[in-house]
């Protein structure tokens, strides 16, 4: 079922690219995909929300490489949020998303105009957490104004470098030379105090997993605890309850704690506790890898 969705997916991505958005039917889309119409609606509701689909499943590729890119570095380092960034580049130029996205930001589609908002408000809260990372908490005050500034600047100087009548320069080159202008940017209004937009804005825009209370959350420590009694009474004082107990307090803590959850991390360790230490546990696992999920899924829909 999963890979009949994705061809939908797949099928309309490359007739949107070819055709547009617009001019694509939903026939055309049968027809590419080989499905009934009443197949493509019990998978989308409607073109708008295949489009969101489309979005969503190069976004899911593109923050998970993104995470993976994080492994054993240092977040501070600018070398790392440039190779995130130039990562997103290079997606986004070969899947054509965001000409995708400049034709549906003139349609007459109000529900994609606003899911548009919402990428443009994801990727400046993205951009404005990775500015904490590297220029630290002293600097906060000033670093969603200079946020904002970072992507306007990305945006347009990548768009017109594009446009170029002579040969465009490499993203690379684009990426840094925005980094340095921020990185000036930064460095002054922190001297001189100036600030525009408040930081804590951005949780009034679009609120964010971790900022929510969201009732995944109750869910998951109740199943937590319910896991760690249950690891406790099978695994008494031995070195591997701890090591338990200790898995399950890591994947608790980076799901609901982290700014910016690791979801292979989670998977891995998650995967290493079904597998070497709660097996006479079953029922508290199983419930507590379902509220992970369902925390998961929370994450999934904030795109």
């Amino acid at each position: 079922m999963n890979s009949r969705r994705q061809n939908v997916i797949d099928t309309a991505h490359k007739l949107f690219i070819e055709k547009g958005y617009q001019a694509t039917s939903i026939q055309d889309i049968l027809d590419g995909s080989g499905i009934s119409k009443g197949t493509f609606y019990n998978y989308f509701p409607s073109k708008g929300e295949l489009f969101i689909a489309i979005f969503r499943s190069y976004y899911k590729k593109i923050r998970q490489a993104r995470e993976e890119l994080l492994i054993g570095q240092d977040l501070a380092d600018i070398e790392i949020f440039i190779k995130q960034l130039e990562l997103e580049m290079v997606v986004n130029k070969q899947s054509k998303l965001l000409i995708l996205v400049e034709e549906v930001r003139v349609s007459n589609d109000d529900e994609l105009k606003q899911f548009i908002n919402r990428i443009l408000l994801l990727s400046i809260r993205w951009v404005y957490s990775r500015l904490i990372d590297i220029f630290g908490e002293s600097k906060k005050p000033y670093l969603l104004d200079s946020a904002i500034l970072f992507h306007a600047m990305m945006t347009h100087m990548n768009h017109f470098n594009h446009k170029a009548e002579t040969i465009s320069l490499p993203e690379i080159k684009v990426i840094r030379y925005c980094m340095n202008r921020i990185v000036n940017i930064v460095n002054e209004v922190a001297v001189s105090g100036e600030q525009i937009l408040d930081p804590e804005l951005i949780d009034t825009w679009i609120p964010n997993f971790r900022s929510n209370l969201h009732s995944c959350h109750t869910d998951l420590l109740q199943s937590t605890l319910a896991l760690k009694k249950a690891t406790n009474k099978a695994l008494p004082y031995s070195e591997d309850r701890a090591k338990a107990i200790e898995l399950i307090d890591f994947i608790h803590e980076e799901l609901t704690q982290t700014s910016k959850p690791r979801l292979f991390l989670i998977e891995s360790l998650l995967n290493t506790l079904k597998t070497q230490y709660t097996s006479n546990a079953q029922q508290y696992v199983e419930n507590f890898e379902e509220n992970i999920n369902s925390c998961l899924s929370q994450l999934e829909k904030e795109i």
